[in-house]
């Protein structure tokens, strides 16, 4: 079921990603949630893999306190999230895009070849993802 935005401050970070997978879900993406796979260098886990047509959507969650320092954070989870997408890819052979879904809005829009969405756009974002995707260059 997927909640009304009013209701996200009371969520745990558990229910901060499974709300990010019903709404998902909802926008008709097939959802491998909290996805654990494997290189011959390491293991990964991606919060939601969402599958789409030709479309893999590779998102991490992000759920931080407002009294937390972000912007520098977010970036370095850029990095490694991003890392962690282009392994998922050159293990499945489907183009991914890396996405930080985050509980505020930064005012990230790309940071280390990661799209960035706060929770209350992921909505519009996923309603108009192919256009967003084509202007972004991805």
């Amino acid at each position: 079921m997927v909640r009304k935005t009013d209701d996200l401050d009371e969520l745990t970070w558990q229910e901060f990603e499974e709300y990010i997978r019903d709404l998902l879900e909802h926008h008709d993406f097939e959802v491998q949630f909290r996805k654990v796979f494997k290189t011959p260098e390491r293991g990964y886990q991606i919060d939601a893999v969402a599958l789409r047509k030709d479309l893999c959507l590779c998102i991490d969650g992000k759920k931080y306190g407002r009294s937390r320092p972000r912007s520098s954070s977010l970036k370095e989870q850029a990095k490694l999230h991003y890392e962690r997408t282009c392994a998922y890819e050159e293990k499945i052979g489907v183009r991914s895009v890396p996405l930080i879904v985050s509980w505020l809005d930064d005012n990230l829009m790309v940071e280390n070849g990661c799209i960035f969405v706060s929770i209350d756009r992921l909505n519009d974002f996923l309603l108009n993802v192919d256009a967003i995707l084509d202007e972004l260059g991805y």
